[in-house]
């Protein structure tokens, strides 16, 4: 993943002489800011990570943009959880606390007061699965009006990844390229294979040049072409995203994306994304058979759930064994 890329553009400082207590028509009042408010993306119009070989995702606009200065977009969660009109406490370690205790129990409502737009270009399968989030708005490149580019994502050979074993939809270890003759072999079919494909493109200009409409001359095209779209979202439902995205069990691919998204917001709610980690990305969820067989073992037993589901039992095995205790 490369560094944060930032397209600027002069920013217009924005203070207390600048805006001044009014009436405007209609009634309308204006309040100056009780201190001086500053953009949280530092003036820019664009923060870019570039992923993969050809994608990028790009955040080009928040909301709140400006914040009094010394704070971040978690005043906006705070003023909201407080229903209030100012600007939440005077103390950012108060504001901290609070937002805290929002992630702890669970009271989403305030964070949803933050939205975040991007513009992303990812493979069309990355597409595919990010589109599962359905609390979003997307507006996508549409291959009915436009000739889709000449981009196609293939991975590099030591990157082709074997069926797992213990997860029909997923991907596990590498093939072993450089140390096995015939599993290089299989990685370079498949690369080839992909290679292959893609030398269908010329032959989808040639169609369309030859009057197949747009959108009949697409349904050919794989999906490891790329594709664009801006993604808007709030805050509360962009954690969710990345809470399944940037787990080790989320494909490789879309996990690029959610690290690159991750590392462009969280400058920009320092608070929420800290309390994040510790009460969800970090945290062990327990259920209630979990929960009663903790009592179990703090009581001299063997701590055994109590269920007759064979991958439940092994999920809490190896839950027993990250908190430290004997996996049964």
């Amino acid at each position: 993943m490369q560094d944060v890329t930032r397209a600027t553009e002069a920013p217009k400082p924005v203070s207390t002489a600048e805006i001044k207590p009014d009436r405007v028509g209609g009634g309308m009042t204006r309040t100056a800011p009780e201190t001086p408010l500053v953009d949280i993306m530092g003036g820019s119009s664009r923060m870019q990570i570039n992923v993969l070989d050809h994608g990028f995702i790009a955040l080009v606009d928040c909301m709140p943009r400006l914040v009094p200065q010394g704070q971040s977009a978690d005043s906006a969660i705070v003023q909201a959880a407080r229903v209030s009109y100012g600007q939440g406490t005077k103390k950012v370690n108060e504001d901290r606390g609070l937002i805290r205790y929002l992630l702890r129990h669970r009271h989403t409502t305030p964070f949803e007061m933050v939205e975040l737009k991007f513009h992303v270009c990812m493979p069309i399968f990355v597409a595919r699965q990010w589109i599962r989030h359905r609390t979003a708005n997307v507006n996508e490149y549409s291959a009915r009006y436009s000739i889709l580019p000449d981009r196609f994502y293939t991975p590099n050979l030591d990157q082709v990844r074997k069926q797992s074993k213990s997860n029909r939809q997923g991907g596990e270890e590498l093939f072993r390229v450089h140390d096995d003759a015939q599993e290089l072999k299989t990685a370079q079919e498949f690369v080839q294979y992909l290679d292959d494909v893609e030398g269908f493109y010329k032959r989808y200009l040639a169609l369309t040049e030859q009057g197949v409409s747009r959108e009949m001359a697409r349904i050919g095209l794989p999906v490891n072409m790329y594709t664009e779209w801006y993604w808007k979202c709030d805050l509360h439902n962009t954690l969710r995203f990345l809470s399944l995205r940037i787990d080790s069990h989320a494909q490789a691919e879309i996990r690029a994306f959610a690290e690159a998204m991750l590392k462009l917001i969280e400058p920009l709610a320092p608070a929420t994304i800290e309390a994040w980690r510790d009460y969800d990305v970090g945290a062990e969820h327990l259920s209630r058979l979990e929960i009663e067989a903790l009592r179990d073992l703090a009581s001299g037993g063997r701590g055994e759930l109590a269920s007759d589901n064979s991958r439940e039992r092994a999920e809490w095995s190896e839950k027993l064994a990250r908190f430290g205790f004997p996996s049964l």
